[in-house]
């Protein structure tokens, strides 16, 4: 790997968003949140697990699909991370993959990555799920996968009134970690439009002999951030509720404020967090202060669009009951 740095030592603290670790601590603090995730890790185990998710799949090494194999070790040696997941493939015609397990994490990517995808992007798609491994992400967002896979009514082991307000708030982080992940694979990609190129062929595909432009692509989605009305980002915010990704026209434009900031550019040089100086209190309060400020200025931002909106809606309502009066 001569065109790439290995990140000797880097903390997951050095990529993950200020909104990852803000959902995550409000749904730390939701009641019965930690019951709940006890409940449905111990009511599948590791084995149904495996079970749930690999009844279909083939486990790579080095004689079966050994081009993936040889990209997985050649990002767990830029995120110099010393324990490797296993890694499946499962025919599917969608391009996703996903972290999973509740203690030995596992990768399984759908067969549509290998297909539609170049190895560089292939690769891109293995450091963001290892990414997710090394945040210490993948329990919880195993336990949001099984929620999406068999549904509230499936699991007896949890009242659903229960569930539901948690099932929200798991969504949301869900989403909010993936803007972390996109960031730990760019650290170990090193090579930020074929990060952004992967999130065009996510949204749109790749192009089956029709170019596709990665300019327009990042130009649409700082469109989609900075145009329309009131009305428009308030259909955002509805827009995401229950999805599990973000748009990939968010992560391309929040991936590519954190390059504008500097900060990438820093990891690069060297600067970047270290596993061994960590010091959790430190951490702990950092992280504090800057998901307080990142969620405060949505927060004002959302707020202050929804009054506007209601606003827009009572003078319509108004104008449409006084006309009605003549």
């Amino acid at each position: 790997m001569p065109d790439r740095k290995i990140l000797t030592d880097i903390a997951s603290q050095t990529w993950e968003h200020p909104a990852d670790r803000a959902a995550l601590n409000t749904l730390r603090s939701i009641p019965a949140f930690d019951e709940v995730i006890r409940k449905i890790a111990s009511f599948f185990g590791e084995r149904g697990l495996r079970q749930l998710f690999l009844a279909n799949a083939v486990r790579v090494g080095p004689t079966q699909r050994p081009t993936l194999d040889r990209l997985l070790t050649e990002v767990l040696a830029t995120f110099d991370y010393p324990e490797r997941p296993q890694l499946y493939v499962t025919q599917s015609p969608v391009i996703n993959a996903a972290a999973i397990g509740f203690d030995k994490p596992f990768i399984v990517i759908n067969s549509a990555v290998i297909e539609l995808l170049t190895e560089d992007e292939q690769r891109v798609i293995i450091a963001h799920e290892v990414a997710h491994i090394v945040s210490g992400h993948v329990l919880y967002r195993t336990v949001a996968l099984i929620i999406m896979t068999v549904g509230l009514s499936s699991l007896p082991m949890v009242a659903a009134a229960v569930l539901f307000p948690i099932q929200m708030a798991l969504f949301e982080w869900y989403r909010k970690s993936e803007l972390s992940s996109d960031r730990g694979a760019l650290v170990v990609v090193q090579d930020a439009r074929t990060v952004m190129m992967t999130f065009l062929k996510l949204a749109g595909g790749p192009a089956h002999g029709d170019p596709i432009d990665l300019d327009a692509f990042i130009a649409q989605a700082k469109e989609y951030e900075t145009q329309g009305d009131v009305v428009d980002r308030v259909w955002q915010i509805i827009n995401t509720v229950f999805r599990d990704h973000p748009f990939h026209t968010v992560r391309a434009g929040e991936l590519q404020r954190w390059i504008e900031s500097g900060a990438y550019d820093k990891v690069m040089a060297g600067e970047y967090a270290r596993r061994s100086d960590a010091k959790p209190a430190d951490d702990v309060r950092h992280d504090v202060n800057e998901a307080a400020q990142y969620y405060g200025d949505q927060a004002r931002a959302a707020v202050g669009k929804l009054g506007d909106v209601l606003d827009r809606a009572k003078d319509a309502f108004d104008d449409a009951f006084k006309g009605g009066r003549r």
